[in-house]
């Protein structure tokens, strides 16, 4: 099968891109809007980009009739976000939060999730969550013809349960992370396996 990419309609490429980059995290972005109404939406197109500083970047796309999701208008007028990453038992909570809400209306609050202040941003963060971020907005970058938005943060702090830290890495086992795969898929963590790297291996 090949497919040329510039026959692709907007929902095509969509689809198909989410199928090929799989599996991919997920954590809700949780941020703050001008009426003080806290916004929780969900992101399975984020990952991290930089150490010195610590930075990540998520992806926002334009709601199908091109206007700006709630996510993105909050973060320009706010200028932080916070990362909340999932665990599997809350797949269907984050699932909850992908609906429509209109800007008056708090997704935590509609789904029964615990908002707490944020300590260096504005915006909450969200209690339930083993891990959150709290960012400062570094860069938001125009992607295509799309109207997507590449939004880059700059990490202030780190909230991690505490069972979850161990040598200064994150047990895997614990945190249970949640992944979205195509169309209405999820899943669990499944076998984890290690691979020595090679420059660590010592010479027979």
């Amino acid at each position: 099968m090949r497919i040329e990419a510039s026959g692709l309609d907007r929902a095509a490429a969509h689809d198909l891109l989410k199928g090929c980059v799989t599996p991919r995290p997920v954590a809700w972005i949780s941020t703050l809007g001008p009426g003080g109404v806290a916004n929780a939406a969900p992101y399975s197109c984020f990952t991290f980009l930089a150490t010195q500083p610590p930075m990540v970047c998520f992806c926002a796309e334009p709601r199908a009739d091109g206007r700006e999701k709630d996510t993105l208008r909050n973060c320009l007028h706010s200028g932080d976000f916070v990362v909340n990453v999932a665990s599997d038992d809350l797949a269907e909570a984050i699932n909850q939060t992908a609906a429509d809400y209109p800007p008056e209306i708090s997704e935590l609050e509609a789904v029964g999730l615990t908002s707490l202040p944020g300590e260096r941003v504005r915006s909450p963060r969200i209690a339930q969550c083993p891990i959150s971020l709290e960012c400062r907005v570094s860069q938001v970058l125009p992607l295509g013809q799309s109207g997507h938005r590449l939004v880059i943060g700059e990490v202030l702090l780190f909230h991690i349960r505490d069972d979850l830290y161990r040598d200064g890495e994150i047990d895997q086992q614990r945190l249970r992370p949640l992944a979205r795969l195509a169309g209405n898929q999820y899943a669990r963590l499944g076998e984890v396996f290690e691979l020595d790297r090679p420059w660590r291996r010592q010479p027979s």
